[in-house]
């Protein structure tokens, strides 16, 4: 199977300057090809230390440049925050730059702060998402963008250099709520899972995912990549040490990014799923919450940490994963000895399991016995 490595660029305390962060993650990146990885991918965040990675395919263009077979990838691209020319342009230039490399995640963003900066309105991402996706994935196959919608007017134009290769099977889909699961199949793309929901949630979308995907589009979806958190250690406490202290750190952050407790929620278009988690955390206490995000990682020795992962590709059907080692202020040699422990035992593991992401999805019914 394909195991990436993926990159943060995270700085939530200010122990290290931005700059100091950027020389450790592209070290890691650098790295990547050499340990075995088989991509390297990175989110899109703007406007705080939370994820510094504002321009992922100038990113992606200087990993393409250091390397030679590694795949590039976003986890994900938040296709309303940016024209959609350019979101075309800037990935079949980077597909020309790595020889056809590049992978493209996509997603319709959630980060109020984010769509505060670029003056944009939550409560229509879900509308520009799906125009902004269909005239991007076509502008990536015929070389032309053309389209008339309620948000996005553009008129025909070509796009030069034309597309390197057909970008399908090259693109995965970020979705967290149903309705964004069902559009995701409709839109005949991969789905990527990053865990914020309870396993038994995550399965019953995978399936709804299968079924609308093969009724849409006449054939089996692929499947899907998975996007997980990992501390490995040969020293069960200093496993479960990661788990406690920057795994926690990660998900209080992510929390406090997303505002995963804003029952405003509730009122805006399009988030109406996250309103609910909203009004269940101020039940629950978001503490409580933090460690249930926490805890839908994956922590422990190199054998328990294989075995986790086995156990979730049975459950899933996963075709791939996508591994961040450097998370929650954990200290830099702390994040390289993850990394490089990691690579050293679990990534043959995982790179002996015969699946693949072309392969079709199976169904719940057959993962659950697999």
């Amino acid at each position: 199977m394909e195991v990436g490595l993926g990159l943060l660029f995270q700085n939530l305390d200010g122990t290290y300057t931005d700059a100091e962060v950027y020389k450790h993650e592209l070290k890691m990146a650098t790295q990547a090809e050499e340990f075995g990885f088989d991509s390297v991918w990175t989110p899109e965040h703007h406007f705080t230390g939370y994820i510094m990675t504002p321009n992922v395919p100038q990113f992606l263009s200087w990993v393409a440049a250091k390397t030679k077979r590694i795949k590039l990838g976003t986890t994900v691209t938040v296709l309303p925050w940016q024209d959609p020319v350019r979101t075309a342009e800037a990935f079949i230039l980077l597909d020309h730059l790595s020889e056809g490399r590049a992978i493209l995640g996509i997603g319709r963003g959630l980060g109020k702060v984010e769509f505060d900066g670029f003056g944009l309105k939550m409560s229509e991402s879900r509308q520009r998402f799906q125009e902004y996706a269909e005239a991007v994935l076509t502008g990536l196959e015929t070389g032309v963008m053309e389209y008339d919608g309620r948000y996005l007017k553009q008129s025909r134009v070509e796009l030069r250099p034309r597309p390197y290769k057909s970008f399908r099977g090259r693109v995965y889909a970020s979705a967290i709520s149903p309705e964004s699961v069902a559009l995701m199949a409709n839109l005949d793309v991969g789905i990527m899972v990053i865990a914020q929901k309870p396993w038994d949630k995550v399965a019953e979308d995978l399936e709804g995912y299968r079924i609308n995907f093969m009724r849409l589009n006449k054939r089996p979806a692929t499947r899907p990549i998975f996007s997980v958190f990992v501390g490995v250690s040969e020293d069960p406490s200093e496993a479960q040490d990661i788990r406690a202290r920057y795994l926690q750190a990660y998900a209080r952050s992510s929390s406090d990014h997303y505002e995963f407790g804003n029952t405003e929620f509730a009122n805006i278009e399009g988030y109406e799923y996250y309103g609910a988690l909203a009004r269940n955390i101020e039940r629950n206490g978001i503490d409580k919450f933090n460690g249930f995000l926490a805890d839908l990682q994956v922590w422990g020795t190199p054998d328990e940490v294989t075995a986790k992962l086995h156990s979730m590709i049975d459950r899933f059907g996963i075709g791939g994963f996508v591994i961040y080692l450097q998370f929650g202020g954990m200290p830099y040699e702390v994040g390289q000895r993850n990394f490089e422990l990691f690579a050293r035992t679990v990534l043959p593991r995982l790179h002996a399991i015969d699946v693949r992401l072309s392969d079709p999805m199976p169904s719940a019914e057959l993962a659950s016995v697999a």
